[in-house]
């Protein structure tokens, strides 16, 4: 049986959500911020945000082609096998300071290994309460999208994102381990009233 977040775990999460902070559509308008944060990740995966970590940005258009790229997934897959997501950005005032993904629905690897909510938040605005925060809002979102209950997933060591998840409504179903040997921990947040 997997292990809960032990108490004093929690402890150590910020306590006071921000309020300023808000989800939008991507946009170009927050081009600078978003550069500046993607290279805070420093060639690292940035979950929920739709970019590869090697992604570059350099020529001409290219983060303009890619915002619109994000913005199309929302009606059709980038892909064959890949599913619709909704992305959304967090910024406060003008600066970017994450992303999340909504997917509408699960493929066989999303229901055991990835859910259908990514996130992630640039590292020097983590600890602050924002992931808490923008996932709140995106569950507001699958509400209106219909969705009655949502799957997150997130590595056993991950404290910061259990509790995150936790700290939502989530309610740990199981720990998996996915094709690389990590475990995750898969939890379902109900959507209902």
């Amino acid at each position: 049986m997997p292990q809960e977040l032990p108490q004093e775990s929690l402890q150590d999460l910020p306590q006071n959500l921000p309020q300023a902070a808000r989800l939008v559509k991507p946009s170009v308008a927050y081009r600078e911020s978003f550069l500046a944060s993607h290279a805070e990740w420093e060639g690292a995966w940035q979950d929920g945000a739709g970019v590869d970590a090697d992604a570059d940005f350099s020529a001409p258009g290219a983060f303009e082609q890619w915002v619109a790229r994000l913005l199309s997934q929302e009606s059709e897959p980038l892909s064959p096998g890949m599913v619709t997501c909704t992305f959304r950005w967090l910024v406060a005032g003008d600066q970017y300071l994450g992303s999340v993904a909504l997917r509408h629905e699960l493929n066989e690897y999303l229901a055991n290994f990835g859910g259908h909510l990514g996130y992630g938040i640039r590292p020097s605005a983590r600890r602050q309460g924002h992931a808490t925060a923008a996932l709140a809002q995106m569950l507001d979102l699958a509400r209106e999208r219909g969705m009655d209950r949502v799957l997150l997933t997130c590595a056993e060591a991950n404290l910061g994102s259990r509790g995150t998840i936790e700290a939502n409504g989530g309610v740990l179903e199981d720990v998996r381990v996915d094709g690389d040997g990590v475990a995750l921990r898969r939890y379902w947040i109900s959507l209902g009233a």
